[in-house]
């Protein structure tokens, strides 16, 4: 009887500020039954630092994530757009 547990990114959304949300599912198996899930959500903001992310969250934040787009959601969050 052998167990494991996996942990992926299944879930990645980009909001309209261009907000990363992601959701990682993390699944237990017993001899390839799965018998438990769980998730877990975060978010990243632009700018936020991602290389210990997943690739695919690596790649979108560094498609999405101008110069621009930092400094346009950094401004609004100081409410000087």
């Amino acid at each position: 009887m052998a167990l494991t547990e996996t942990t992926i990114v299944d879930q990645i959304e980009v909001t309209n500020s261009n907000v990363i949300q992601i959701r990682e599912a993390l699944t237990i198996k017993r001899d390839e039954e799965v018998i438990s899930s769980t998730f877990h959500r975060y978010t990243l903001f632009p700018g936020d630092d991602v290389s210990n992310k997943d690739l695919k969250v690596q790649a979108i934040a560094n498609a999405i994530w101008t110069d621009e787009v930092i400094a346009a959601y950094q401004a609004s969050q100081t409410g000087s757009l």
